[in-house]
């Protein structure tokens, strides 16, 4: 939903753009215009003396046109926000052979793989998620492991065993991955 309002968005503003910026340096090098366009000609200004002190005795005008920008700002800064958040994998497509194939929740194989990594030995807590397109995912973990644990060991066993068998069960021709490893908070332990 996103990707479609994101290029009809951009399709759109950049069609407006094209055709706006065309039609003022289409006047600018001397082509007359039509009656209904905003210039007259290659001298013309964008707004004259008139046009910006003809408002004055409208008290409303200004902070209405400020208050329009402000909210067109805004609006342009949600949609940076929302586009630049890493958004969950939906679903992942799973070659079946047959040339169709088939989707995979991409929360489930998450919940597999999270499962899967918290069942590693020294794993106190596991945390997945998937990004990246349905056909070429990307997996995100969180390992919080035991004091006693060498990371590189934790480290060497998720890349062998959790996610090759993630991958292989979901027959995809690879699972890159990013893993942050923390330890537990525990309390210091006295020695007598």
């Amino acid at each position: 939903m996103l990707r479609t309002v994101n290029r009809a968005a951009l399709g759109l503003v950049g069609l407006v753009l094209v055709v706006v910026g065309g039609a003022v340096l289409a006047v600018g090098l001397g082509a007359s215009p039509p009656s209904w366009w905003i210039h007259d000609g290659p001298h013309d200004v964008l707004l004259s003396t008139a046009e910006r002190t003809g408002r004055r005795d409208e008290p409303w005008w200004w902070p209405a046109v400020f208050a329009v920008l402000t909210l067109l700002v805004l609006l342009a800064l949600w949609w940076l926000v929302v586009n630049l958040r890493r958004h969950r994998l939906h679903e992942v497509l799973v070659d079946t052979g047959d040339g169709a194939g088939a989707l995979l929740r991409g929360r489930a194989l998450e919940g597999v793989l999270t499962a899967d990594a918290a069942r590693l030995d020294g794993v106190a807590h596991a945390h997945t998620h998937l990004t990246g397109r349905r056909h070429a995912p990307e997996a995100h973990v969180r390992l919080v492991l035991e004091p006693h644990v060498d990371p590189a060991d934790a480290l060497t066993h998720l890349t062998t065993e959790s996610l090759v068998h993630a991958r292989d069960s979901a027959a995809l021709t690879s699972l890159p991955a990013k893993v942050r490893l923390r330890t537990a908070r525990h309390r210091a332990e006295r020695v007598s």
